[in-house]
């Protein structure tokens, strides 16, 4: 279940296509040498926790172990707490590292046919959307320029966002199909930028940190382009 360059955005689409609650894989971080991240399913979502290797040992959050075993027996007992939701997850089901990395997420689905019997069409209506994606940004007013931060959610076409994380009725749900593009904005007197292009309104979005904003903006661009090629089959019949 060491996926060893596995991206986080094929963690999550991994797990969430192929996996159930509790299934959990390690993969290397992104942000530093020492650091792995530990990707564990629950419900509808993937949270990713950091484990820090010291040469000798894994440290997790206050605990130790001297090997990743250890890890997993002390983790499969005693779940494992979000940092934003509190939500508990218990690590029950190794993802098998023998899984290649889908170099784009259609692929992914292909695999659950293979894993399932099943064929490929059987699954759409079934599947969890691949390139599913949720997590707080800061997202500039309509008048009034302000900054606010909104939890958003991807899923389909639609990108919705929510006051916050708790709130069940989405502020509003941009339609993809209507954008005509996603890219890094420098525009603002802010870090980590990106920008959706709408006929009507370029929407104005900050992440915490750039490989975040890289990540939604990889994302984005990758449903475009999926939004796009079915556009061309249909015109093409």
């Amino acid at each position: 279940w060491y996926h060893d360059n596995l991206t986080r955005h094929a963690a999550e689409a991994l797990l969430l296509s192929n996996g159930q609650d509790g299934s959990y894989l390690l993969r290397k971080s992104n942000e530093r040498e020492d650091l792995y991240s530990l990707s564990v399913r629950g419900k509808d979502s993937v949270k990713h926790f950091h484990v820090e290797y010291t040469g000798t040992s894994f440290k997790f959050g206050f605990n130790e172990f001297s090997n990743l075993k250890e890890l997993v027996m002390h983790f499969a007992n005693q779940p494992l707490i979000g940092s934003e939701t509190g939500t508990l997850i218990v690590l029950k089901h190794p993802y098998p590292r023998q899984v290649e990395e889908p170099s784009i997420y259609e692929s992914v689905r292909v695999h659950t046919a293979m894993q399932t019997g099943r064929t490929e069409s059987d699954l759409v209506p079934t599947a969890p959307s691949l390139g599913t994606k949720e997590g707080y940004l800061i997202k500039q007013g309509k008048i009034v320029k302000n900054w606010k931060t909104r939890w958003f959610t991807l899923h389909r076409n639609e990108l919705k966002y929510f006051k916050d994380q708790t709130a069940t009725e989405p502020i509003r749900a941009l339609d993809l199909t209507e954008c005509s593009a996603v890219q890094f904005d420098y525009s603002q007197e802010r870090v980590n930028c990106f920008c959706l292009v709408f006929p009507l309104r370029t929407y104005y979005l900050c992440a915490k940190t750039g490989i975040e904003a890289d990540e939604w903006i990889k994302i984005l661009r990758w449903k475009l382009t999926q939004i796009r090629k079915q556009l061309e089959e249909r015109n093409a019949t």
